[in-house]
């Protein structure tokens, strides 16, 4: 049985010029209809997960549903799955969806952990990025989160946005860590296709900065962070000690987790699967008790091993060697040609990619499934 959630709301302001993620505009009415709808999916699923390590609510912006509807949510999962105090329960917001009362009522319906779509502490580069908010409000948004004693907090932070330079990215990041977060996500602005963005670049009417200047802003990041006590222990994720996010870190250990909302993506048992991602069909289908997984695929032996070395490297520990060989993959033979060129690192118990290799993780997984022949 899974022991990790992941639930979708994918309500928004108005949508960023980068995001893939499944968003739609924000109305009060259909927001209560579709928690009606998620609440009878959490009471369908309850058989598959019980005793719940973590629940992350991501978007879209899960902070712009009202209150009740919030409340909704919680205390149908507190009626069919056992949530404890040491339950790591995860939303995710924008600065400026959230007031002191908010935050309030986050807290007093058990989360315990905020996401913060900051991506920026200047205005210009927000403005770029199609953000509502200001830097200012970003500050707000934090302080007003420690002021109502939400302490286990991360902001999110893009790099590689057209017209950056290291010189802004220092800034941010000095200011974010000034803010005092228990985590830090730093990202790489990747253009998808049918995004805003990628039909911008296209045009020309942007342009991304070069790969130097991206990769000086990698290392800006590493050093920066742990300078300020930051440990980064994932590609582009920074935690103080002992903050690391548990629901992530399932993921890149190819944990199970059950998942519930339009177009929310779940592993169990073997299979990936997929809701549908038609807000109204998930609405319609779960009034009839269905449940509205549209996809579900047995993950093959051959996927499995690939998944294995991928996720596990992109954590910075990397991948233990005795994990590897019971599952009869010779890794440390395979990596000879990464190690001698610095990009991976072999001790006595794992491989891991070398602050030269992480920027360049995907090529470099690539080379090493070559040599493993997946």
């Amino acid at each position: 049985m899974a022991e990790f959630l992941y639930i979708h709301i994918p309500f928004c302001v108005s949508k960023c010029i980068y995001c893939d993620f499944l968003s739609i505009p924000y109305d009060v009415t259909l927001a209560e209809r579709y928690t009606e709808a998620l609440c009878r999916e959490l009471e369908l699923k309850r058989e598959q997960a019980q005793v719940l390590k973590t629940v992350y609510i991501g978007g879209g912006t899960p902070s712009i549903l009202p209150e009740p509807c919030l409340r909704q949510i919680f205390t149908c999962l507190k009626h069919n799955y056992t949530v404890t105090s040491s339950t790591e329960i995860t939303i995710e917001a924008n600065p400026g969806t959230l007031t002191e009362q908010k935050v309030e009522g986050m807290l007093s319906d058990g989360i315990n952990r905020l996401s913060l779509g900051v991506q920026s502490f200047r205005d210009d580069e927000l403005q770029t990025l199609g953000r509502i908010h200001t830097a200012e409000e970003a500050v707000r948004s934090v302080k007003t989160a420690h002021a109502a004693g939400l302490r286990n907090l991360s902001l999110d932070l893009m790099y590689g946005i057209p017209g950056q330079s290291i010189s802004t990215w220092k800034d941010s990041l000095a200011r974010a860590s000034a803010l005092c977060p228990t985590h830090i996500s730093a990202y790489e602005l990747t253009p998808e296709k049918e995004t805003h963005l990628y039909r911008l670049l296209e045009s020309g009417s942007l342009v991304l900065p070069g790969e130097e200047p991206v990769l000086e802003m990698y290392e800006c990041a590493i050093d920066t962070l742990a300078a300020s006590g930051y440990e980064h222990y994932e590609i582009s994720n920074y935690a103080l000690p002992g903050c690391r996010c548990m629901h992530n870190m399932n993921y890149w250990d190819r944990g199970e987790y059950l998942a519930a909302g339009a177009g929310a993506h779940g592993f169990m048992r073997g299979y990936r699967s997929r809701n549908t991602e038609n807000i109204r069909d998930y609405m319609e289908r779960l009034s009839r008790d269905i449940i509205p997984e549209v996809e579900s695929n047995e993950i093959t032996c051959e996927e499995a091993l690939r998944e294995f070395v991928f996720l596990g490297l992109r954590k910075t520990e990397g991948i233990r060697l005795s994990d590897a060989d019971e599952l009869g993959l010779k890794i440390a033979e395979a990596s000879a040609g990464l190690v001698h060129e610095d990009l991976a690192e072999l001790t006595s118990s794992h491989i891991r990619l070398t602050k030269k290799g992480l920027p360049l993780s995907n090529a470099v997984i690539v080379r090493l499934f070559a040599a493993l022949g997946l």
